[in-house]
Formats: C-alpha cells, structure tokens, sequence
C-alpha cells in the first residue's frame, strides 16, 4: 500500500516551476499517486493595499485567465487531468491549506528558495504551508 495517493503541488508558474514538477511527478509515479496542480492568484487589491478608489475585477479576470492558460500547459506537459487543474484567489498558504484538506491531499509539494535567514529558511509561502496543513509536506529546493 502505498504511503501516498493524491498529492498537491503548488506552483508560482515562474520559469522555475518545472522543477518543483518535475520532482512532484517522479515522486507521483514512485507511488502511484494522482496529481492535482494548484496556483493561487493574490487579489490584486493585495499589492495596493486595497485603498485605490478603482475597480480592480477586469485585472483580476485577465491574471486569473492567464494563470490558467499556463496552468492548462503545465498540467498537459506533465499530464495532469484538467478536472486537477486548480486556479483559485487568495492568500497562498490559506488556499493550499483549505484545498489539501477539501481534496483529502496525503502530500503537498511547494517550491522552496532557501533564502538566507530564519524567517526565509523555506520561503514565506512554503514555510506558511508547512506550518498550517495536516498532512506531509515536501520542499523541492529551487536552484
């Protein structure tokens, strides 16, 4: 039996998120586990502090569309079924945590930076996820 079965990977969709893939998807097939890919778009209102006096939504739709266009390339490269193929909006380490429990995810896979210093040790959203989900977490290393 295996340890694992449905594992989660959260991705930023930079130029470095094939490697946090790539180890997901070897780690997957060693198990036999299913993959869902998630990407979790801050609302824009995030980085203006929410005191710009503008409607943001036509922004919000065309980062949300964007990450899921490039979210579906992913998923079809690494063979992800569309149906686990996740986008959604708000704050990362609070969606990851809600989807890992939602989808009864037995490991969630984010991308670590392992910049300098306590607090960045793993990255602030890796170090969010791991301190707040229930299940195993792995930290692929970014080079």
């Amino acid at each position: 039996m295996s340890a694992y079965k449905k594992m989660l990977v959260a991705i930023d969709l930079t130029e470095e998120a094939p490697q946090v893939l790539d180890k997901a998807k070897a780690v997957s097939e060693a198990h036999g586990a299913e993959l869902m890919l998630v990407h979790v778009v801050e609302p824009v209102g995030y980085a203006y502090g929410g005191d710009i006096p503008m409607d943001l939504t036509e922004l919000q739709d065309q980062l949300d569309k964007a990450a899921r266009e490039q979210l579906g390339t992913y998923g079809d490269q690494y063979g992800v079924a569309k149906n686990n193929q996740v986008v959604t909006v708000g704050r990362p380490e609070s969606e990851i945590h809600r989807l890992a429990k939602e989808q009864e995810v037995d490991l969630v896979i984010v991308g670590s930076h392992g910049r300098k210093g306590f607090q960045l040790l793993l990255g602030s959203t890796a170090n969010g996820v791991l301190h707040g989900t229930e299940c195993d977490v792995l930290a692929v290393r970014i080079h």
